[in-house]
């Protein structure tokens, strides 16, 4: 009975394993919400080299300036949830 049980456990777990993804399989996008030129804009392009090299895949700016940063953020609120939108933004308080 404990063989079976460790077994069923074991074949359970590998079971699990095999729906794992590798991350990022595909390109991340970055909603920048300032337009280019501008401090935050200028820093998300300085990291996107090194980000993009360390995860091994395209890290694509998209810059959304306008209403102090709520046209990017709503736009990065309305993507999907799954792992491949950021949202870059500066706060002043």
């Amino acid at each position: 009975m404990k063989t079976r049980l460790v077994l069923a456990a074991l074949g359970l777990g590998a079971a699990i394993c095999a729906y794992a993804q590798e991350y990022p399989s595909r390109p991340i996008r970055f909603i920048v919400t300032f337009p280019p030129g501008g401090t935050v804009d200028i820093t998300a392009r300085i990291v996107q080299p090194k980000l993009s090299e360390s995860l091994g895949q395209t890290v694509v700016i998209e810059n959304r300036g306008g209403a102090g940063g709520a046209v990017g953020t709503e736009a990065a609120a309305k993507s999907a949830p799954d792992g491949y939108t950021f949202l870059y933004t500066l706060s002043s308080h």
